[in-house]
């Protein structure tokens, strides 16, 4: 009997040490849990607070509408300018365009189109008539730089009427052109 109760003290020595090992066992999921926890749901919810206060303080989320400039009445006799009534349009053609695209390859691609140059006054026509060679050379000199590839896709367009618009508004000073609108675009 006296070996059974010297037995009894070391395994509850065992069950004690098993069990502060499933303890510590315990404390470690615990935290490894805690961990998981802060990394997937308390970390993006504490990013996206961020971002929304960043917009908001940039002015993304504001309710304020931009303010416009008073309308100012003419007088009698006084005509309204270009910028004051944007509504009415003007459209002057300029005639078909056709280059050859720079290329790597031994093909030739050509581009052809027809562009609108949008105005805001009808007189202005008078002043593009005159520098109209200029503005075809300037066109005719951009064209033939740009590749295929250049022309891809919507962006591609865009890219192409914006590059067309600075160009052709350096070249009417003083006559401001809105738009450059395309009434065909074809590359061969």
């Amino acid at each position: 009997m006296a070996d059974e109760e010297e037995k009894k003290p070391e395994e509850e020595k065992k069950d004690l040490e098993a069990s502060e090992e499933n303890a510590e066992g315990e404390g470690k999921s615990k935290r490894s849990k805690l961990k998981k926890i802060i990394l997937f749901v308390v970390l993006p919810l504490v990013l996206l607070i961020l971002i929304i206060v960043g917009l908001m303080l940039s002015g993304v989320f504001s309710s304020k509408e931009p303010e416009t400039p008073s309308e100012e009445v003419p007088a009698e006799g006084q005509e309204i300018g270009a910028e004051e009534n944007l509504g009415v349009s003007f459209f002057y053609e300029i005639p078909e365009i056709l280059v050859n695209l720079s290329s790597n390859s031994k093909r030739t691609t050509f581009l052809k189109m027809t562009v609108n140059l949008e105005v805001g006054k009808q007189e202005d026509f008078v002043h593009l008539d005159k520098i109209l060679p200029k503005v075809i050379d300037n066109f005719q000199v951009y064209l033939r730089e740009l590749r295929p590839e250049d022309l891809r896709g919507s962006q591609g367009i865009y890219r192409l009427r914006e590059e067309l618009l600075l160009r052709v508004n350096l070249a009417a000073k003083p006559v401001v052109v809105r738009d450059v609108l395309f009434l065909n675009i074809l590359t061969q």
